[in-house]
């Protein structure tokens, strides 16, 4: 009688899905690749970002070791050996380091944005004179003759292809204008949540 268990290649089932569990070669290339861009990734990330991700020592120390190397091919040997050491963490390990260096990508995203932001304000302020009405109606406690002295500088730095120093001064009093509100708002949230768990209290 036929063996149920059998395939018609004269494998038993469990046999047959055992054999094609195994990852493909491509896989696992893959697999490699991506460790290597994660540990490049972190060789890249400042010195002191890096020693509070979760991982073994001897990634940390392989990282650190690479980020000190300024020799090219010394580091691409180092970079390699990194990515060796990645190779060795469970899958856990890397779920924890991958979701840390994507959390610092998002910032960056974000910290982007708002310096582009920042950017495009300057641009509007030397445009047009009635963004610095707007500014001030957002800000009321800015220095107006300060910030018109500043633009109307810039705009002859433009003009007679001066050195950008006024232009710089405006980003730096719109980027701590930025930060404020930020600070407000992160205050008035804070603020929020307190008078909601108060009222929930009693």
């Amino acid at each position: 009688m036929p063996n149920a268990n059998r395939g018609a290649v004269g494998f038993q089932s469990s046999e047959f899905e055992q054999k094609y569990e195994r990852p493909s070669k491509s896989q696992l290339k893959r697999e490699m690749t991506a460790l290597q861009k994660l540990g490049e990734a972190l060789v890249d990330a400042p010195r002191d970002r890096v020693k509070k991700v979760p991982m073994p020592d001897n990634v940390l120390e392989a990282i650190l070791e690479c980020q000190q190397i300024t020799n090219h091919e010394g580091r691409r040997r180092q970079l390699q050996y990194v990515g060796k050491q990645m190779r060795t963490l469970s899958e856990d390990e890397v779920a924890i380091i991958q979701k840390t260096v994507d959390g610092w990508r998002g910032a960056s995203k974000a910290e982007a944005a708002a310096l582009h932001a920042i950017e495009r304000q300057r641009e509007r302020l030397l445009a047009d004179d009635s963004a610095l009405t707007d500014l001030c109606s957002q800000h009321p406690s800015i220095d107006v003759q300060q910030l018109r002295t500043l633009i109307r500088n810039a705009r002859k730095e433009q003009a007679e292809h001066k050195p950008p120093k006024a232009y710089r001064e405006i980003f730096q009093i719109l980027k701590s204008l930025a930060a404020g509100s930020n600070d407000q708002l992160s205050d008035d949230t804070s603020s929020e949540r307190d008078d909601e768990e108060n009222e929930n209290a009693s």
